[in-house]
């Protein structure tokens, strides 16, 4: 997290745009820079009455950077993700204010949260978005790539015959490909695409995205030298499917 710019001091500006009692907030924090978190944002986590989040440190720390004084933080994880959801359904259910953060970005997209927003919705509990930053929307719309129509496939499976079913199914689709991709499986996703994509095929590569070493690859995937990706940090592929 780039933490050199602390924009917001205290509670100023909370008012009308507090928590408000029983509703769940699905809140978008940054993926890098401190100074891309929303007033919105800050106004719902000074306010509501606890936070779910995948890493209470992480989180922990966001807190601390915004001045916002500790309050109860759950764990909510892929792992045991019903049974977190039960947990806080109560809590709303008692009338509680909760607000639903990933480590990074915005919750339920490749992070966890859909079950929760479905749990919510099965028992009428209302559930409000707080737009945010997002790593796939912030580099589709740097990557000179078609934008009409967008896949977001999120994090490949590990499996080549899994991926291959994957491309086969979508092989019809015309416009981008968006992909997530950790650094130790970068060059390898590479070397894996260029098996199912002719090589002059247009695509875009971005690193680390708001952070102090943001880079980003546009060409072909014949012209790039995944030798030189870098094995720290996190990667958005973009592919151009067209005709």
């Amino acid at each position: 997290m780039d933490d050199r710019a602390i924009p917001f001091q205290g509670t100023q500006g909370v008012g009308k745009n507090a928590a408000q009692p029983g509703v769940l907030y699905v809140v978008g924090t940054p993926i890098g820079n401190l100074s891309d978190l929303s007033w919105r944002a800050f106004n719902i986590l000074s306010s509501c009455d606890c936070i779910a989040c995948e890493t209470p440190q992480v989180t922990q720390k966001l807190l601390t950077l915004l001045n916002i004084p500790k309050k109860p933080l759950f764990t909510y994880r892929d792992a045991g993700e019903i049974q977190s959801a039960q947990h806080l359904l109560q809590k709303l259910q008692n009338q509680q204010s909760v607000a639903l953060v990933s480590d990074a970005g915005t919750p339920s997209i490749s992070d966890p949260g859909y079950r929760l927003m479905k749990t919510c919705q099965e028992q009428g509990v209302c559930v409000v978005p707080i737009p945010g930053p997002n790593a796939a929307i912030a580099a589709l719309s740097m990557a000179g790539l078609p934008t009409n129509a967008f896949l977001f496939l999120g994090f490949l499976p590990t499996k080549e015959g899994r991926i291959a079913k994957l491309f086969q199914a979508n092989q019809a689709f015309r416009g981008t490909i968006v992909l997530y991709e950790s650094p130790h499986r970068i060059q390898k996703l590479i070397l894996t695409l260029r098996k199912f994509f002719d090589t002059n095929t247009r695509i875009a590569i971005a690193h680390e995205l708001t952070k102090l070493n943001e880079s980003c690859y546009y060409g072909t995937l014949e012209d790039l030298d995944e030798s030189t990706l870098s094995l720290k940090g996190e990667y958005v592929v973009l592919i151009e499917q067209g005709d």
